[in-house]
């Protein structure tokens, strides 16, 4: 072969950070060095695999092609790797998850699942829908969980387990104390919501969409945790996943405002690259998480033996 995994390694880092220097330190080598292999790579097969602006490299039509196959090459010669050294074949696994299934479910999954894997490393990273779908386009991560919709041509999706949004207020709050808030009462409180991108806003604002500019938002939070300390406080009112607010209504220190008149379901959902390499670490991970939800209808109806 005229080529070695060190050149696709290097090229796939230049491909994922768009800089010679950045992609450098991501493969332990100097700028020269991972600019002269990418060179090398290029002079070999009398091809071109980036268009180049100053320190900016942009993959162009035959480096898009390349990155998919590259990056699935990487993955198994990792595993090949792995089992030369005797260790699981399962290998690693990067996890993107976003905020409400990260805090509240991704950690004490994937800690289960690693007492059953014992050799198996996984590195998760809890970002809003848009960012975990940008890392995955991008071959950064291997798998996806997300709370949001999927509309990336590159990307696969796959329906996981229906989620519900609900509104809650402070049990001082004027709405704590209505057996069904009506539209007119929702859109005369003062709202704590999530930020734009993420698949929570998303779902209150279809659910809403011709009310949007009548509603009176106050603040905007990436936290869920923020927003439940703010609404607790007194100053306004929030919607969040009810996976996310379970304890705190068992507690009382927070209250549901019913709002039959709303769809606020949702769908949890695995996703990945159509063209990234399905390891036996993610195969294996996915079946884990089918099967905790085989039996049951809603997120916050996920039993872990694990304390949320």
């Amino acid at each position: 072969m005229r080529y070695t995994l060190r050149q696709l390694e290097i090229f796939v880092a230049i491909a994922r950070t768009g800089n010679v220097s950045r992609a450098a330190e991501e493969v332990s080598l100097s700028q020269s060095a991972a600019s002269t292999a990418l060179a090398e790579l290029e002079r070999q097969f009398d091809c071109q695999l980036f268009d180049r602006n100053g320190k900016l490299l942009k993959l162009n039509a035959l480096g898009k092609s390349l990155l998919p196959v590259a990056s699935s090459l990487l993955t198994q010669a990792a595993e090949i790797e792995h089992l030369l050294e005797g260790k699981s074949s399962l290998g690693d696994l990067s996890v993107g998850a976003t905020l409400t299934i990260g805090n509240y479910l991704a950690i004490m999954i994937i800690s289960e699942f690693m007492q059953n894997h014992l050799d198996c490393h996984i590195a998760l990273q809890v970002k809003n829908t848009q960012s975990i779908l940008q890392q995955i386009a991008g071959y950064e991560l291997d798998l996806g969980l997300i709370e949001g919709s999927c509309h990336h041509p590159e990307l696969q999706a796959e329906t996981w387990i229906e989620d519900e949004l609900v509104v809650f207020c402070s049990p001082s709050h004027p709405l704590a104390n209505q057996d069904i808030a009506s539209i007119e009462a929702l859109l005369s409180a003062t709202w704590i919501l999530r930020e734009q991108g993420s698949g929570t806003r998303e779902t209150f604002d279809q659910a809403l969409r011709h009310h949007l500019p009548e509603l009176k938002i106050r603040l905007e939070l990436e936290h869920t945790e923020a927003i439940k300390r703010a609404v607790e406080s007194g100053l306004g009112v929030g919607c969040v996943s009810r996976l996310a607010v379970r304890d705190a209504f068992r507690r009382g220190s927070l209250v549901e405002v019913k709002t039959p008149m709303l769809d606020l379901r949702r769908q949890f959902m695995f996703v990945w690259h159509k063209n990234r390499y399905q390891t036996p670490a993610m195969i294996a991970f996915l079946e884990y998480c089918r099967s905790l939800t085989a039996n049951i209808q809603r997120s916050d109806q996920i039993h872990l033996t694990t304390t949320i």
